[in-house]
C-alpha cells in the first residue's frame, strides 16, 4: 500500500487520523475510535511511506534521532498535520487529517455567540478541550470568518501550519515555529511591532507565552488561542495556576480585564454511529463574570452562565442535556463527556430513563 493508497482510504471512511509504525499493522481513528487494520506493509513499505511526506533535510533530521512536526497538503487536496517520533527502535507516524475547506460556523453547531466574539476589537478568545475535540477546526472557523467579513491583519503562530488562508478581506500572515520564529511567545512580542489587529497563537503552553498574549490584548489587539482544558472555570485556573506565585494576582487582573469569551468543546459520537456532534460550554466575558474572576470567586462561573442564556452563555451539561434530549446522544455519551454528573442526573433525573443506553 501506498501513502496515496492510505490517505484514499482514510478518507473514504471519514478518518480523522492515521498511523504508520514501522513493522506493525496500520491503523485509523474514526469517529474518535481506534480501528488495527488487516494491512502489516513491510518495513520498507512503511519506511517509504512516513519519508515520502518529508523533506531530505527532515528525513535527515528523524534519522539522527529528532522528532518532527509538520504540515502539508497531501496530493489529493486534502492538508495534514503530521507527527514522525521514534519508538522501540523504530519510525511511527501519527496523521491528523483536516478538512478539506474551513466549514462555517452553522457546519461545525457553533452557537450565534462566537460570530460576536470573533468582531471583539481586542481582548482574549480561547477554545479549550481535550485532544481530538476539535479546537483547530473551531478556531480555523474564527480566522475564516474574520478573513471574509473584517478588514483586518491578522498574524497566526502556529506549531505547524494547519489551514491555508488566502487573503480576502483580511490580510493574513502566517508563521511556523522551528521555521519562521523560535517560540510563541518570541513571536507574540515581534508581532506586536508588525501592526496587527489579531494574533492568533496555537496554544497556550507555558507562562511566558500567556504574559505574551495578554500583554498583547491589553495593548488593544484580539488574540486568540487555545488550551487542553475542559470547562470555562478550569481554563481560568490553569491560566492564574500555571503562572509563578508573584505573578498569580496581576495575571488574575489582567485575565479578568481582558477575557472575551471561553469556548469549551468535546466531539461527541452520534447515537446511531453516522459520525461525531460537537458538544459546547460558552462563557461570555461580562462584568458579572469579570468580577467573579478578580474575587476568585470560581465555583459561582457555572451558576452565572446557566442564568445568562440570553446573551449565550451555557454550561456543558446544558448542551449535553440538549444534545441527549434531540436524540442526537445516549444517556452514557452524555454521563461520560460530563464533568459534573451529579448536576446531570439531578437536571435529566436521578434514573437513567427506560430505554435509553
Amino acid at each position: 500500500m501506498t501513502i496515496e493508497e492510505l490517505m484514499d482510504y482514510a478518507l473514504e471512511q471519514d478518518c480523522s487520523d492515521v498511523h504508520i509504525t514501522v513493522g506493525t499493522n496500520l491503523a485509523v481513528r474514526r469517529y474518535g475510535v481506534l480501528h488495527i487494520l488487516d494491512v502489516c506493509p513491510t518495513a520498507e513499505e512503511s519506511l517509504a511511506m512516513i519519508y515520502s511526506l518529508l523533506s531530505n533535510e527532515e528525513i535527515k533530521r528523524v534519522e539522527a534521532g529528532e522528532d518532527i512536526d509538520l504540515g502539508l497538503m497531501i496530493d489529493s487536496g486534502v492538508r495534514i498535520r503530521a507527527n514522525v517520533y521514534h519508538q522501540r527502535n523504530n519510525i511511527a507516524c501519527s496523521i491528523r487529517l483536516l478538512m478539506a475547506q474551513i466549514p462555517e460556523f452553522e457546519d461545525l453547531g457553533l452557537p450565534d455567540v462566537v460570530r460576536e466574539m470573533a468582531t471583539a476589537k481586542n481582548g482574549i478568545i480561547l477554545v479549550t478541550g481535550p485532544t481530538g475535540s476539535g479546537k483547530t477546526t473551531t478556531m480555523s472557523a474564527v480566522v475564516d470568518y474574520i478573513n471574509k467579513n473584517e478588514a483586518k491583519h491578522v498574524i497566526t503562530i502556529e506549531d505547524p501550519i494547519e489551514y491555508i488562508y488566502p487573503h480576502d478581506r483580511a490580510m493574513i500572515h502566517q508563521r511556523e515555529l522551528h521555521r519562521d520564529t523560535d517560540s510563541y511567545a518570541s513571536a507574540l512580542r515581534s508581532s506586536l511591532r508588525e501592526d496587527p489587529d489579531i494574533i492568533f497563537v496555537g496554544e497556550m503552553r507555558d507562562f511566558e507565552t500567556i504574559a505574551a498574549a495578554i500583554t498583547a490584548a491589553e495593548t488593544g489587539h484580539l488574540v486568540l488561542s487555545t488550551l487542553h482544558t475542559c470547562g470555562a472555570a478550569q481554563t481560568i485556573n490553569r491560566i492564574i495556576d500555571g503562572s509563578p506565585a508573584d505573578k498569580q494576582t496581576i495575571i488574575r487582573q489582567q485575565f479578568a480585564t481582558n477575557i472575551r469569551g471561553v469556548i469549551s468543546q468535546q466531539l461527541l459520537p452520534i447515537k446511531d454511529g453516522t459520525g461525531r456532534i460537537l458538544a459546547t460550554e460558552i462563557m461570555v466575558g461580562t462584568n458579572a463574570i469579570k468580577n467573579l474572576i478578580l474575587e476568585e470567586k470560581m465555583q459561582m462561573i457555572n451558576g452565572t452562565m446557566q442564568s445568562s442564556r440570553a446573551i449565550g452563555m451555557h454550561t456543558l451539561n446544558e448542551d449535553l442535556i440538549r444534545l441527549y434530549k434531540e436524540g442526537f446522544i445516549s444517556w452514557k455519551t452524555a454521563m461520560e463527556a460530563s464533568y459534573d454528573t451529579a448536576d446531570l442526573e439531578k437536571a435529566i433525573g436521578l434514573n437513567k430513563p427506560i430505554g435509553q443506553q
